[in-house]
């Protein structure tokens, strides 16, 4: 995987600087990161829209969407693939792959995390959701 976004990464930064009128990705290094992040916002939410409403295909192109909008994002603020992959090795080293990591550096009580006392996301359970295009 690391390679297909380090190509996409490669493209992306050969496309910042082509006419936004044909580049799809240069318009988005002329809207500035303001408009990057965004865009990358909305594809996130549709994957999530997406996967709540059981639609596996939706969720394999929007998150193609949402990797390329990231990579665009990455390549404005400099940050390279390879920045992120050291990072998830480190994070792997301190608590494995599937652990991210603690948002503080406050660690909660061994009750706080069994499951009856963890607060429920109610917002995404049992609704249906559309896409707004």
């Amino acid at each position: 995987m690391s390679d297909s976004l380090e190509r996409l990464y490669q493209a992306v930064i050969a496309a910042k600087d082509l006419d936004p009128a044909t580049s799809r990705t240069a318009k988005l290094f002329q809207r500035g990161p303001s408009r990057m992040a965004k865009k990358l916002a909305e594809e996130a939410i549709e994957v999530v829209i997406d996967a709540v409403n059981g639609k596996p295909e939706a969720v394999v192109r929007e998150s193609a969407d949402l990797l390329y909008n990231l990579t665009v994002l990455w390549a404005a603020a400099g940050v390279r693939p390879e920045d992120v992959w050291r990072e998830m090795e480190r994070r792997e080293h301190l608590l494995g792959i599937a652990e991210k990591m603690p948002k503080s550096t406050v660690k909660l009580p061994k009750e706080a995390d069994t499951p009856a006392t963890r607060r429920r996301i109610v917002a995404l359970e049992g609704r249906t959701y559309r896409k707004r295009h």
